[in-house]
């Protein structure tokens, strides 16, 4: 690959918007930074006021990181931070990371009927209304990348999670059906499938027993790091993805396909 070639990786002069990027462990944090490093000046969106500290921790304004509170339950919040966002952008979006989610374990026969409804307004509906914000200052301009994140979920549900399972299985079908009408309007959805990741909240797992049993299933050998998403989601989000579109990724060392 030549150094001509390289540039279609290039994020520079980018607006992106990345959701639940409020906690500096988690995926979706990483994630804006990888987006941040090919050259994209980033929204990090999160009900977390942390996320106004993390943004500053990262050099805020003048480094090119932006801070927005918004609830994605909430349709009002939602939209006020969208417009807020396109305020800062000046109405110029190019990349959309719908990554923000929530899991929630319980026997399927006990769960709860408002943390099923929470984790399918957080982990799906606010995926669709915030894409169909984003299409509509996209499609005039005739090009847009927005990229979901899914799960290993969506292909093989896991028991004790069926919200979250349900969630991200459609999150799949919903990449496909929203490339199926706005591929011709210039704009790539796609989605990125994690697989087994170390973060905060599975670091305790990794090494148990249950944690080892999903290891010796991953043809890699090992559970992925935040940074091993860093050059799929810079492929999604860039010029080098612009005949991929209605594609769910995998980033799972070889999970499901073992």
């Amino acid at each position: 690959m030549n150094i001509q070639s390289l540039t279609q990786f290039s994020l520079e002069g980018k607006n992106a918007i990345v959701t639940g990027a409020g906690r500096a462990t988690g995926l979706c944090y990483a994630m804006a930074k990888a987006l941040h490093d090919a050259g994209a000046r980033i929204i990090l969106m999160d009900v977390s006021d942390n996320v106004f500290e993390l943004a500053k921790e990262l050099g805020g304004d003048a480094a090119g990181y932006y801070a927005v509170k918004a609830n994605l339950c909430d349709m009002d919040s939602l939209q006020a931070g969208f417009d807020k966002a396109m305020e800062i952008f000046e109405n110029q979006l190019d990349i959309l990371l719908n990554g923000a989610g929530m899991q929630y374990r319980c026997d399927a026969i006990e769960y709860p009927d408002d943390k099923w409804r929470q984790i399918i307004d957080i982990n799906l509906n606010a995926v669709f209304f915030l894409s169909q914000m984003a299409a509509r200052v996209m499609i005039p301009r005739g090009k847009g990348k927005i990229i979901n994140v899914a799960s290993l979920t969506s292909f093989n549900a896991s028991k004790r999670i069926p919200a979250y399972s349900a969630s991200k299985g459609a999150i799949v079908q919903l990449t496909k059906a929203l490339s199926n009408e706005w591929a011709e309007k210039g704009l790539n959805i796609n989605a990125i499938a994690p697989g087994y990741m170390i973060t905060e909240q599975t670091t305790n797992l990794v090494n148990t027993e249950q944690g080892q049993s999903y290891t010796v299933r991953i043809p890699a050998g090992r559970w992925g790091y935040p940074e091993d998403l860093d050059g799929t989601i810079v492929f999604l989000a860039s010029a080098a993805s612009d005949y991929v579109t209605g594609a769910t990724i995998p980033v799972d060392g070889g999970f499901l396909g073992a």
